[in-house]
């Protein structure tokens, strides 16, 4: 019998090429097979014993309405005692802000207060929200840990590109792949926003004047594999956003624009203040095990900038007597390097260290008009030109050490130190002992108790002084001229909860929590510019009491989370030029409810699959941020309560003729298209009304492809 060479030569390729293939598809599951080890190793460098943690699933995250299109502020909002408030902030437990994020164990510096969400869902695998009494590797921000865990292209191979639009003319498209490549893990994420409410309406109507915002963003993450036990990774992310800041019409004009005699006519809602944000972030790090121990070490690097322009025919003159661009920028970078190793077989030794340099520029160019020893604009003359810059490097660095011991098989006891230090516009120190356990009761309940003392430095990027003097004989001069700088933090924290399974698949938790403060941090908008800064009451205090539920069974999931929380301030002292004379007075001698404390939060949903269609709702219940009473006292007031509610629903069809499969969703957000109130106007650092979103509706539409 002749075979041809052809033949036998086809017969070759088409075994190697299937040698080859299988190949790859070996070494791919191998590359996935590591990285979940080292993942799981990289998670075990940094416990959780003590605190409280809720967890957010990427199945959670999809079951939502808005599913992975969720803004990130939203998503934290399904977490117990989180709380809303406009410019797209949350509040946890009581405390402005003081949130850390960590992507794959490695800290993020928080970007320069603003409304765009510099993170996007899309990437996230999974999220955690660790709270409470933490163990010593947690500094600086204490009111939670974001732990965020991204996807991969070992975990998550395979692509998707969609476009979701909807109410206020949105328009979002958005893709993401990720991919192996022999011992490199890969995965990309991209997304364009544009939409008519870039930020909170000002006012009640449904459609806000001038509030446009474009928004883009960014995601990548690469590995690679030295060997079993060790990998480099980077990860790298990028915020653009533009935002239009929104009028309310109908003003009354207070100054001249030439000091003429009476106020140059203008209509506010002809205002043209707009607002940019931009953040870059990135970091390294190379992961490993070597002599027993397991460890991380990581640089890390964080661009922000704000640049807020005024109304460039006058028009904040006109109503405020003071036009200000202003722009506030920040360059950190960092190392981190967490390590643990098991001791024994009751011990395990963590250990770590993070040093920071920050360098935080704030130039201010305003316009404002001259008064007489009355306070009155000069008759006939201009607005005067003042500029207001400084800059600063700050310096962050800590070291802790820690112990994990089960001294029996039901029983952890996580105890350690740190150690941080500042040296900023303010230079100090603090050691800080923790100490945390859980204690088993049953295969199905456990109790956690633990005490922490906190130190968190004021963020150095906001904190720049204003020289009070430059603005004298202005219609921009403060009441108060008292400039005292803004302080750290000092706090002692305890926790103590309980989480059990009375039946499998519902989980239920009980926490109640209390801190004592000096130098309270918080944050207010005190300028035209929504640009956040911080003060500190001399005294202060937070606590409150959460309970948790989440059951899943087969195509039925669903979650309620009550919150209740008191948390008051004594005695400004710093800052308080920013403040009224009669304000510091009362605030000094009483204590206040801070602004962003809201008595009661709940949150809830659940999910069903119908077949192959998913039906999902969600609601938010507040009781109301803060407002001066009627009375006049500092936040005396609520501003009333809320409920909203979203629902959605989502499925995969297949469209045939060459498309294939394409998931479907819809999302219906505030149903009952509530009207309501985040902010007044009014209290202590508030700088304007805000209302919550009315009824939007959404259809997204996306594609999977390998």
């Amino acid at each position: 019998m002749k075979v041809s060479f052809p033949l036998v030569t086809g017969a070759m390729m088409l075994a190697v090429g299937a040698f080859a293939a299988r190949a790859q598809e070996v070494q791919s599951q191998t590359v996935e097979i590591i990285s979940k080890q080292l993942n799981e190793a990289r998670n075990d460098i940094l416990p959780e014993t003590g605190g409280s943690i809720y967890r957010i699933t990427k199945d959670d995250i999809t079951d939502l309405p808005l599913g992975a299109a969720t803004p990130f502020n939203s998503l934290l909002l399904q977490a117990p005692g989180v709380v809303q408030d406009s410019f797209g902030q949350v509040h946890v437990r009581g405390e402005h802000a003081n949130l850390q994020y960590r992507i794959n164990g490695v800290i993020i510096p928080e970007s320069i207060s603003g409304f765009g969400q510099t993170l996007d869902s899309r990437f996230f695998s999974d999220v955690n929200l660790l709270t409470g009494a933490l163990p010593a590797e947690y500094g600086y921000r204490t009111a939670g840990i974001v732990d965020i865990h991204t996807k991969s292209g070992a975990l998550d191979p395979g692509g998707t590109a969609g476009i979701l639009g909807g109410s206020y003319k949105t328009v979002n498209p958005f893709f993401q792949y990720g991919g192996t490549s022999g011992k490199v893990d890969y995965y990309i994420t991209g997304q364009y926003l544009y939409n008519q409410i870039g930020i909170e309406n000002p006012t009640s109507s449904y459609n806000p004047i001038h509030d446009n915002t474009n928004q883009v963003k960014g995601f990548a993450y690469a590995s690679y594999l030295l060997n079993d036990t060790s990998r480099i990774s980077l990860m790298m992310g990028s915020a653009l956003s533009y935002f239009e800041i929104p009028n309310t019409p109908s003003q009354t004009p207070q100054f001249s624009l030439d000091g003429g005699p009476t106020p140059t006519p203008f209509e506010s809602a002809n205002l043209n203040e707009k607002q940019r944000e931009a953040t870059n972030y990135g970091a390294l790090a190379f992961q490993g095990k070597t002599g027993g121990w397991d460890y991380q070490v990581a640089f890390f690097s964080r661009y922000t900038q704000t640049y807020f322009t005024p109304d460039p025919s006058g028009g904040d003159l006109i109503f405020n007597g003071v036009s200000s661009t202003v722009y506030q920028s920040g360059y950190a970078n960092g190392l981190q390097g967490d390590g643990a190793c098991r001791l024994n077989d009751t011990n395990t030794l963590r250990t770590g260290f993070t040093f920071s340099a920050e360098r935080a520029v704030a130039n201010t160019t305003s316009q404002a008009f001259p008064t007489d020893p009355s306070g009155n604009q000069v008759p006939g003359a201009g607005p005067l030109t003042i500029v207001d810059n400084h800059s600063k490097t700050g310096y962050l660095s800590g070291v802790y050490v820690q112990d994990e011991w089960r001294p029996t098989q039901v029983l952890t006891i996580n105890y350690g130190v740190r150690f941080d230090s500042l040296d900023a516009y303010v230079n100090e120190h603090q050691w800080s002992p923790r100490i945390g356990m859980v204690y088993e009761l049953s295969p199905r309940t456990t109790v956690h108790a633990a005490y922490a003392r906190y130190f968190t430095p004021p963020p150095l990027e906001l904190v720049a002084p204003t020289d009070i003097a430059l603005f004298a004989n202005t219609t921009n001069a403060p009441e108060v001229t008292t400039d005292s700088p803004v302080k750290s933090e000092r706090a002692n924290y305890y926790d103590v909860g309980v989480n059990t399974s009375p039946v499998p698949g519902w989980t239920v938790g009980l926490d109640a929590y209390y801190k004592h403060s000096q130098n309270v941090l918080d944050e207010g908008q005190f300028g035209a510019a929504v640009i956040f800064e911080p003060f500190n009451y001399a005294k202060g205090y937070a606590a409150g009491v959460e309970l948790t539920n989440s059951y899943r069974k087969g195509p039925f999931g669903a979650y309620l989370n009550i919150a209740w929380a008191q948390a008051e301030g004594t005695n400004i002292n710093s800052a308080q030029f920013n403040f009224g004379a009669d304000e510091l007075k009362y605030i000094a001698t009483h204590y206040i409810y801070l602004d962003h404390n809201q008595t009661w939060t709940a949150s809830g949903g659940m999910s069903y699959l119908f077949g192959k269609t998913t039906v999902t709702g969600d609601f938010l219940f507040g009781s109301g941020l803060r407002q001066d009473s009627a009375s006049g006292v500092p936040n005396g007031d609520t501003v009333g309560a809320y409920t909203t509610v979203n629902l959605g629903a989502f499925r995969t069809l297949n469209l045939g003729a060459g498309l294939g499969d394409v998931r479907g969703r819809i999302a219906l957000i505030n149903v009952f298209d509530r009207t309501y109130l985040l902010r007044s106007g009014s209290g202590v650092g508030v700088g304007a009304p805000q209302y919550g979103l009315r009824r939007a509706f959404f259809v997204e539409i996306s594609k999977a492809f390998k």
